[in-house]
């Protein structure tokens, strides 16, 4: 079974910064696609970015192009999120997801979830 540990959320200003990491359980990820969802009170889990383990495709959210950022690190093992000019809207507890399948945006091409953190932006 493959785990999925979330890190990095936590309290900050509208306009500040936080970096998410996620890492799988197994070291040879290299054939799954990662993404970010989150889900904020009383609303659908959403996606947010995704990227191939290999790096060749990402995919965004109209709603963070340009402030956020995906990445991996394949010697580390690890996708990173980085969310720059953070929003109130923001605020929702982030889920990292590993996927066989390209299809970023869906939810239920995911077969592996995290536990989630939460991030919370204050106005």
């Amino acid at each position: 079974q493959v785990q999925l540990v979330e890190s990095g959320g936590g309290l900050v200003q509208a306009g500040g910064s936080l970096r998410l990491s996620c890492s799988p359980s197994e070291r040879t990820f290299s054939y799954f696609a990662m993404g970010w969802f989150r889900q904020a009170p009383g609303k659908e889990r959403e996606s947010v970015a995704a990227i191939r383990w290999s790096g060749t495709s990402s995919y965004y959210a109209d709603s963070v192009k340009g402030r956020f950022s995906i990445s991996r690190d394949s010697g580390k093992n690890t996708v990173y999120l980085q969310m720059n000019s953070l929003k109130p809207e923001d605020t929702a507890v982030y889920y990292c997801a590993a996927s066989l399948s390209w299809s970023p945006s869906v939810r239920s091409s995911y077969e592996y979830w995290g536990q989630g953190t939460q991030v919370t932006v204050s106005s």
